[in-house]
């Protein structure tokens, strides 16, 4: 009978950091600011405080990153926020974009 031989090769595996999606929430003239500090609060576990400063500088400079994630979640975090703003009649509008390492 005839003898064989079992080869295992090796790869080495490097991990790498997950591409980062931000979320961008951009101001409008419907949205009310307290619903805007709601979905801060509600959908991307801002503080009051937090939200009520981000809220202004999107009022203020026209739009501001609400948070930054991994893809799904990014998506899942506009996806929530969408719906509570048609829930509420808001035509709020969030914007997914990767950041650049």
């Amino acid at each position: 009978m005839a003898s064989q031989t079992l080869t295992i090769a090796r790869h080495s595996t490097e991990l790498q950091a997950p591409h980062m999606y931000a979320v961008i929430i951009h101001n409008d003239e419907i949205t009310t600011m307290d619903f805007v500090v709601e979905v801060l609060v509600q959908i991307f576990q801002k503080t009051p405080p937090e939200a009520a400063s981000l809220m202004m500088d999107v009022h203020e400079q026209g739009s501001g990153t609400a948070g930054v994630y991994v893809f799904d979640i990014a998506c899942t975090k506009k996806f929530q926020a969408d719906r509570l703003a048609s829930e509420k009649g808001f035509p709020l509008k969030l914007t997914i974009r990767e950041v650049l390492p």
